[in-house]
């Protein structure tokens, strides 16, 4: 079956646990129509770029899944009849990446910049 990843954007006054049941949700939906879920997290609430039907911030969900393409037509389908989710975005990608994905990667981890401190002597002003 295909890989692929999807995102979710739900609505910011919606609470933690029910974006979480959102993801559960769907989860299930693509479980009803023979694929599975192979990994899923969940982002948090994040700033958007732009507003979305008057929203300025959004839970974000991840979800990794292998699923036939039937399956992925019934999920987007359903999100966005759903009133609570505000975006979907599906990708069809060829292989999983192992591990967390770059969002739940923690920011010591992105320790190639440097510090502060290393970027050499200040310059004086005339």
């Amino acid at each position: 079956m295909p890989l692929y990843e999807h995102v979710l954007i739900a609505r910011q006054d919606l609470s933690n646990a029910q974006a979480e049941g959102l993801v559960e949700h769907f989860s299930t939906v693509l479980s009803d129509n023979g694929g599975k879920v192979v990994e899923s997290e969940y982002w948090g609430v994040k700033t958007m770029a732009y507003k979305i039907n008057k929203n300025r911030k959004g839970h974000y969900a991840f979800l990794k899944t292998d699923a036939p393409s039937a399956a992925v037509t019934e999920m987007e389908r359903l999100a966005r009849l759903h009133d609570d989710v505000m975006r979907v975005l599906t990708i069809k990608v060829d292989a999983h990446e192992e591990g967390p994905s770059v969002q739940m990667q923690k920011r010591d981890d992105r320790d190639d910049r440097g510090s502060r401190d290393d970027r050499g002597p200040r310059r004086e002003r005339r």
